[in-house]
């Protein structure tokens, strides 16, 4: 039966339309806004003579408020800059161990279905619904399951892996069941102001993508150049700050090579960057920690599954084994390149979510190959 739920409302179309839809389902809606005080770019819409900490923030908690008074339901705007610095230092010192962060899981896992579910059940709710495209579906044991959009060019069930799975029950994701193009024409039906809004796809906090800028402005004593070299260690040249890569990357390496070079790992340590060809990109597995299973594991057994590596990806046939101290071991059917320590890697059985962590290292593929092989000589010999 519909009971009380609270609901994230970010001033764009999604959660917007979310609003409209709970409510006619026969929720009783409260919409919440989280404050970041994070200061975007002066652009067309802001208002650049009061360009202060937050403005656009501020514009879209004013977009979240019509639409809320539209509808009449109450509207709470929450000040969690505090909490969202500790997010934007996770994002720097991620990038400064050599890694390549997601803040958007951290986001969701402390913030939205932490702190704002805290402060939900405060008020008595017994729900909490986002705007993701995602949906929460009951198997026949009547337990509740997380699983991808219908849109799948919108599915965001990467990056709520995160989810506690005993809150799983208490989730509302009203978008999840339709595609980008049905919210946008729903949106013009229900007469909201927000329709025709863009969408968000950038990271909030680094609106011009600039990420290096931003560490730079957050450490600024710390001298991160250092020296670019091949497989062999052979210096190639010099770069002003390792922060500003990734594995995987191929473009603005600042070095010529005479052919398509890409970042094979970086090393704090040294401040080094190690470039290299594409086929040594690839990996045959990897290892992750902090796993959260949305399952109950079984612990040292191979589960076949689909594991997704980057939000941008299909996801590639695989295997995970789960171990009891949290972590997770996964091989690929066929290697797969760029496997970026400090991203998620994520578990799937069809559109279920079955779980997902963090990637700690990659297994190349020549490695996952000798070792194999000196388990058959192993064998071999007995």
């Amino acid at each position: 039966m519909p009971g009380r739920v609270v609901l994230a409302m970010s001033g764009g179309v999604d959660s917007s339309v979310s609003a409209v839809l709970l409510q006619r389902q026969g929720y009783e809606v409260i919409g919440l806004f989280m404050r970041t005080g994070v200061q975007q770019p002066e652009t067309d819409s802001c208002d650049t003579k009061s360009h202060k900490k937050g403005c656009c923030s501020a514009i879209d908690a004013q977009d979240a408020r019509r639409v809320a008074e539209r509808l009449d339901i109450p509207f709470y705007a929450l000040d969690f800059e505090e909490d969202f610095q500790r997010i934007i230092d996770y994002f720097t010192d991620e990038y400064l161990a050599g890694r390549t962060p997601n803040p958007c899981v951290v986001c969701n896992n402390w913030l939205k279905f932490g702190k704002l579910w805290s402060f939900g059940k405060q008020l008595g709710a017994d729900y909490i619904a986002t705007g993701h495209y995602a949906r929460v579906l009951y198997g026949e044991d009547g337990q509740p399951q997380l699983h991808k959009a219908i849109d799948p060019e919108k599915d965001q069930s990467y990056v709520l892996h995160g989810i506690r799975k005993s809150i799983l029950a208490k989730l509302l994701f009203p978008v999840g069941d339709y595609t980008k193009a049905e919210i946008r024409e729903l949106a013009r039906e229900f007469g909201l102001s927000v329709a025709t809004k863009p969408d968000s796809v950038e990271i909030c906090f680094v609106p011009n993508n600039d990420h290096a800028s931003l560490i730079r402005q957050r450490r600024p004593d710390l001298d991160t150049a250092g020296n670019i070299v091949d497989s062999a260690g052979n210096v190639l040249g010099q770069h002003d700050g390792y922060e500003r890569f990734t594995i995987g990357q191929r473009k603005g390496l600042g070095v010529a090579t005479g052919s398509r070079r890409f970042v094979l790992e970086i090393i704090p340590e040294t401040r080094t960057v190690r470039i290299g060809d594409k086929e040594e990109l690839l990996a045959a597995g990897l290892t992750a920690s902090k796993v959260n299973w949305l399952i109950d594991p079984p612990l040292d057994i191979p589960l076949p599954c689909t594991a997704k590596i980057r939000y941008r990806t299909p996801g590639s046939e695989a295997t995970v084994r789960a171990f009891g101290d949290g972590s997770a071991e996964v091989r690929f059917a066929v290697p797969q390149a760029a496997v970026a320590p400090g991203q998620a890697v994520v578990f799937y059985h069809g559109t279920r979510v079955l779980g997902g962590g963090w990637i700690e290292q990659a297994v190349p593929a020549e490695t996952a190959s000798s070792l194999q092989n000196r388990g058959r000589e192993s064998l071999l010999s007995l």
